[in-house]
């Protein structure tokens, strides 16, 4: 019985230990997601290449050497946000994440007309304004209408060999990220 009465003391004191560990180091690794970091290079609106290195580490790690990605922090309090790019590349696909890094949306160059990236996301309330008079800009763009205020839209461009390599760059530079 004594036995068994050390066993559990011990584990409750591990588990305690491993606990106030994990406290202490949260704060080291939330400040290091994904929208902290993308926050730090610039503000709501910008365009920020997805393997910038910033602190020594990209703000995104890149998950796949055949894809290069862009990414747009947004804030639909200060008007919706606004996507474009000039030209065409041989595949490309888009993520609307929240704030917390869940996806909200995807889509991809099959769902545009002709293949260009042309996106507006907005909410509910945004989408009845819109509705009731379409800007011109605005008339060959997909909507995406999200639950969310904040977040972030992820653009990826494939890479199909190392020669595409210079003319995906360029499309993933003319990427604009506009509030309306």
């Amino acid at each position: 019985m004594l036995r068994l009465a050390y066993a559990i003391l011990a584990g409750l004191v591990g588990a305690g230990i491993v606990h106030i560990a994990v406290l202490l180091m949260l704060p080291q690794f939330s400040e290091g997601d994904a929208w902290s970091r993308l926050a730090m290079q610039a503000g709501p609106f910008r365009v920020v290449q997805a393997d910038k290195v910033t602190e020594g580490s990209a703000i995104v790690a890149p998950q796949d050497p055949l894809f290069m990605a862009a990414l747009c922090r947004f804030d639909l309090a200060e008007g919706m946000a606004h996507l474009r790019a000039e030209g065409r590349v041989p595949f490309w696909s888009v993520s609307v994440y929240d704030r917390g890094g869940q996806n909200v949306y995807s889509l991809n160059d099959r769902a545009a007309e002709d293949g260009h990236l042309d996106l507006v996301v907005l909410q509910q309330a945004q989408m009845i304004e819109v509705r009731k008079f379409l800007p011109d800009d605005m008339e060959h763009s997909i909507f995406v209408e999200t639950p969310v205020d904040e977040g972030i839209v992820a653009v990826r461009a494939f890479v199909p060999d190392t020669t595409w390599r210079p003319a995906v760059a360029g499309w993933l530079a003319s990427l604009s990220c506009d509030a309306k």
